[in-house]
């Protein structure tokens, strides 16, 4: 079993309203100089939030969302810190709701 960390809000606000894109290609620019491997994922509309686990936190988000998903607990707080009108949450994953935590839809 692996544990996901996730931030989620809406699509427009993670990739248009707040600078994620900037925070992300600096993270990838880190990880490709220290030779570790991609531990963070942009999901728009994922499917996990579907599940009744999520459902409250759905009902939060305004529009369409999207999530940035990871295996790094520090990282998914830094997020959290730095837009900070982000919903949090963690699963593990293969339960008996989510089998593919990247299938969107």
């Amino acid at each position: 079993m692996t544990t996901y960390f996730f931030v989620a809000a809406s699509e427009k606000f993670l990739t248009v309203e707040e600078p994620l894109d900037e925070i992300l290609k600096e993270r990838m620019r880190n990880y490709k100089e220290n030779n570790k491997e991609i531990d963070f994922w942009l999901l728009k509309n994922p499917s996990f939030l579907q599940t009744t686990q999520f459902a409250d936190l759905k009902a939060k988000i305004p529009s369409t969302p999207a999530v940035v998903l990871s295996t790094d607990k520090k990282f998914i707080t830094f997020l959290k810190l730095r837009l900070e009108f982000v919903a949090v949450g963690e699963f593990e994953c293969p339960n008996a709701e989510i089998i593919d935590p990247f299938k969107v839809g």
